[in-house]
């Protein structure tokens, strides 16, 4: 088998590893040290995330939404698919590297979604923006880390407190909905959720199209008018 061919390398802001682009034939992978974060082969349920959240959003005049993390684009460019030509999404990715990745090396697996011109991109912390943008959106949907706890950032952890549960839904929107992608399940997070007063659901969705790969956990929290 071919060995993996480093391309690129990228410091994760506030000293947290360094992400690595690697290449394998037509097989791209993004990893935090060695541990693989995401790769174009495997992203059935990173669609699913913005495929459920935004088929919610379908009567809605000029959605918003926001998406926290860019990875490969793939979330994005679902979003775009479910989304109408009024819809305005955000995209906010912590390493400008990866934005870069995303508009040339990664740009053909998605389709460019960043080309389109519903999309913004945020370079910057996700929390701040949710914190300093009241009511501003129809959805917040993360993928940031591997789940409910800040793996690629520790910084992160506050994302999913209680403390940062209520500033996602003071970000949302009346009926606006929250999403949340993680390899597993959390049932502390599961709690934090339902205590928070966003009316939620679990949803497992696999890891490949066609009911193939691993099983991953999906969130969506809706706030109650």
């Amino acid at each position: 088998m071919k060995p993996w061919e480093l391309l690129d390398t990228a410091a994760v802001p506030g000293g947290n590893g360094e992400l690595r682009l690697s290449r394998r034939n037509d097989e791209y992978s993004i990893s935090l040290g060695h541990l693989e974060l995401m790769n174009s082969r495997v992203h059935g349920s990173e669609e699913a995330l913005a495929e459920l959240a935004c088929r919610r959003l379908k009567d809605r005049p000029a959605p918003r939404v926001l998406i926290g993390g860019l990875g490969m684009g793939f979330t994005l460019a679902a979003a775009l698919k479910e989304l109408g030509a009024d819809a305005e999404i955000m995209v906010a990715e912590l390493v400008p590297a990866v934005v870069v990745w995303n508009r040339e090396r990664l740009a053909h697996l998605a389709g460019r979604p960043l080309d389109d011109s519903r999309v913004t991109v945020y370079e910057g912390d996700v929390g701040e923006l949710i914190r300093a943008s009241n009511g501003a959106f129809d959805a917040v949907l993360l993928d940031v880390d591997n789940g409910p706890e800040g793996f690629s950032r520790k910084e992160n952890d506050s994302l999913y407190s209680s403390a940062g549960l209520g500033a996602i839904k003071a970000a949302l929107r009346p009926k606006g909905i929250f999403g949340m992608w993680s390899i597993s399940p959390d049932q502390p997070f599961s709690k934090r959720l339902k205590q928070s007063g966003l009316a939620t659901e679990e949803t497992v969705v696999r890891a490949r199209a066609g009911k193939k790969g691993g099983r991953h956990t999906i969130w969506l929290a809706t706030k109650v008018a």
